[in-house]
């Protein structure tokens, strides 16, 4: 990323407000404010951003999240990413640099960028496939889903066992399929694109299409290794989507992060933001068939003696 002109910075891992990802946070308090409410860092996300907009065009930081959520062989509620923002870039420039980066990163450390993981040979060398996410519905669930609505959608989920999402919408319909009956099928590097809107409140929406977004998540072995958006940079446009969000997921939404709306309203470049998984990018490079064998201390329960 030095070469590339990158300069590496640090975020904070104890915040007042969390966001940059959908997930549930640790909560503490800091004794110093009077036992003010504060969460562990569940993305450097915002942060990133307030330096993309203070004139830093490319930043990037390897820290660790913390996610209050499940234990499997792929996540573990402490773990590494690595983000990175570059100005006057979109999503399709950052695929670009993620599949070239992570392919130099399998030449330099494995010797090659043909390496196999659990039994299955995997070629890292770019370019990687490009595939929509309405298109993997269309050939692995034989769905047209951008026909489909949402309660069509939820029909065919209930078909195959899949519980549907709450609220029910177009959008979380849509991913939760793809999620149920595509993502065992992407075992090459392949970039999964334009996500729906409704859930990807960060991401620009997709041009010719406001349904989606200019979103890629990465699949290999049918495990995501990484997740980027073109920005969106609007300021009334990210409050409204923040208000959305609210208004219907209730309690369960983010807080509201004026301060990051505040600073998108200084002016914020277009841009394209990345993160990818270190632990995830190990267990593939290691053919390591869990998260705990590349983590020296993973999360486990305790044991009596």
């Amino acid at each position: 990323m030095e070469e590339e002109g990158f300069l590496e910075v640090c975020t904070p891992t104890i915040t007042p407000l969390y966001g940059g990802a959908e997930a549930r946070p640790f909560t503490t308090s800091v004794w110093a404010l009077d036992h003010q409410e504060q969460f562990l860092r569940i993305s450097p996300e915002l942060h990133l951003k307030r330096l993309i907009v203070a004139g830093f065009e490319k930043v990037f930081t390897i820290c660790q999240n913390f996610r209050n959520e499940g234990i499997d062989r792929s996540h573990n509620p402490e773990f590494t990413m690595m983000e990175w923002y570059e100005a006057f870039t979109d999503y399709e420039d950052q695929m670009r640099r993620f599949e070239t980066l992570v392919a130099g990163v399998c030449a330099e450390v494995c010797g090659s960028t043909t390496l196999s993981y659990q039994g299955v040979e995997v070629d890292y060398s770019p370019p990687w496939r490009r595939l929509s996410m309405l298109d993997a519905l269309r050939e692995y669930a034989g769905v047209d889903a951008e026909s489909l609505s949402a309660e069509e959608i939820q029909a065919e989920l209930e078909r195959r066992g899949v519980e549907s999402p709450e609220p029910l919408s177009w959008g979380l319909a849509v991913a939760q399929l793809f999620e149920a009956t595509c993502e065992a099928h992407l075992v090459q590097p392949t970039f999964v694109l334009d996500h729906p809107l409704e859930i990807s409140p960060l991401a620009r929406a997709r041009r010719g299409d406001d349904r989606l977004s200019e979103r890629f998540e990465v699949y290999i072995c049918g495990m995501e290794l990484g997740n980027a958006y073109s920005e969106l940079t609007d300021p009334l446009e990210q409050l409204d989507r923040f208000l959305a969000q609210r208004r219907t997921q209730g309690e369960a939404a983010h807080p509201l992060d004026a301060d990051f709306v505040r600073a998108l309203g200084c002016g914020m470049p277009p841009t394209g933001g990345v993160g990818l998984g270190i632990d995830r990018l190990i267990m593939l490079l290691t053919d390591a068939a869990s998260i705990r064998d590349v983590i020296p201390f993973p999360m486990v329960k305790a044991r009596r003696l």
